[in-house]
């Protein structure tokens, strides 16, 4: 059995992170056209999700870190990482038998999210809930999402799960841009809600400086109008 793990809205300041795992024990039964999700448009990426989804011989996990998760004072994005990415394997392998034989080892390649590759292997390895008993022998790689194509099928869930998830918020708050800190929409739209309701919108990672910076500067503008 092989799995290929990514996850997709690391660095965004609004919405949540999530993390995909892609299991199957043939590579031969990915559908053509698989790669980095930022190689693909967003209709190609919808469409080998759901192709994905729809082989009964592939499995598909997903795990998703929410803002309130991420704010939580006594976390750090790189244990989120682990957290998110152990959580896809988790659900992608729910029901596999693990009573292993050398034969059929689970091995799986997650897109390394600590500069020490090696340690964020055994970090999500001691995470996985599979752990004790499967033998789960996981490698860790930088830029595995372009060199493997079961990487890059979990990159793809995982960047179709972050923006069917930024779209439903743009259909209950308006267009709230990528999410990202570097997006211009984002910054009007978060420096618009604070000017309207005078807080953050409840999806806001209000300990990114992006967050506290736009509030701290309405704050500031509001006490100079008195």
């Amino acid at each position: 059995m092989q799995f290929g793990v990514d996850e997709a809205g690391k660095g965004p300041a609004l919405g949540s992170m999530f993390a995909a795992a892609v299991s199957l024990e043939d590579p031969a039964y990915l559908p053509d056209g698989i790669a980095d999700s930022k190689r693909l448009t967003p209709d190609r990426r919808e469409e080998l999700a759901d192709e994905l989804r729809a082989d009964d011989r592939i499995a598909v996990g997903v795990a998703e870190i929410t803002p309130a998760r991420i704010d939580h004072p006594e976390t750090d994005m790189n244990s989120l990482a682990v957290e998110a990415h152990a959580g896809a394997i988790d659900a992608a392998l729910e029901g596999y038998d693990v009573v292993q034989s050398e034969t059929d080892p689970i091995a799986g390649l997650c897109d390394a999210c600590d500069t020490d590759a090696e340690r964020f292997a055994r970090r999500v390895v001691g995470a996985c809930s599979l752990e004790a008993d499967s033998g789960l022998d996981l490698e860790a790689r930088h830029g595995a999402d372009d060199e493997s194509k079961l990487v890059g099928a979990a990159s793809i869930v995982a960047k179709v799960e972050r923006d069917a998830h930024v779209t439903a918020l743009a259909e209950e708050y308006g267009d709230v841009g990528s999410g990202y800190p570097s997006d211009p929409t984002t910054r009007e739209f978060l420096e618009s809600y604070v000017d309207d309701h005078g807080n953050l919108p409840p999806f806001a990672r209000e300990s990114w400086s992006t967050c506290a910076d736009v509030l701290a500067d309405a704050e500031q503008t509001g006490l100079g109008q008195f």
